[in-house]
């Protein structure tokens, strides 16, 4: 993911607090808001989170060459093909959504599991929607892996099939 503020911008903000800059004055030199500073301060330093977001820069397999966990993949196409499909989402992210009854709890795990060998990295979230739960997680690469993904044919050629017969 790219970032506004640059690293070097960053990791000056973070020195100067630090050296216990005032946050408006800190806000001010680095050209970000105050809660940029703090927020900054709270994630970096004291939470020791790295910066970015590793888990939407997953290389694809097919595209890049990546590893590809075939089994799981192979049982992750399974429960596509039978109650999932693909949506597309902001910023041309795509959304592998899959249904399955709510009272199979350990399947819905596996799904979920699954997705995470397919996506390492993956976040897999969950939804109940009446009597199913949804599991969803987004990649660019969805497609790549589930090329059967389209809009279908086009509505013309529907139209003219019917008038052939």
């Amino acid at each position: 993911m790219v970032h506004i503020r640059s690293d070097e911008t960053v990791a000056s903000a973070l020195r100067a607090s630090a050296a216990g800059v005032p946050d408006a004055l800190n806000a001010e030199r680095h050209g970000v808001a105050v809660k940029t500073i703090r927020r900054w301060r709270r994630l970096y330093v004291r939470r020791g989170q790295p910066r970015g977001q590793r888990h939407t820069a997953v290389s694809c397999p097919r595209c890049d060459d990546a590893p590809l966990e075939e089994a799981a993949y192979a049982e992750l196409l399974g429960w596509y093909l039978g109650d999932g499909h693909i949506s597309l989402g902001r910023r041309g992210v795509y959304n592998l959504h899959v249904y399955n009854d709510v009272r199979y709890t350990e399947d819905n795990a596996r799904i979920a599991s699954l997705m995470r060998q397919v996506k390492p990295g993956g976040r897999p979230h969950t939804r109940l929607v009446p009597g199913c739960v949804v599991t969803t997680v987004s990649w660019k690469h969805w497609p790549c892996l589930f090329p059967q993904h389209g809009p279908g044919r086009p509505a013309s050629t529907r139209s003219s099939d019917r008038n052939a017969d």
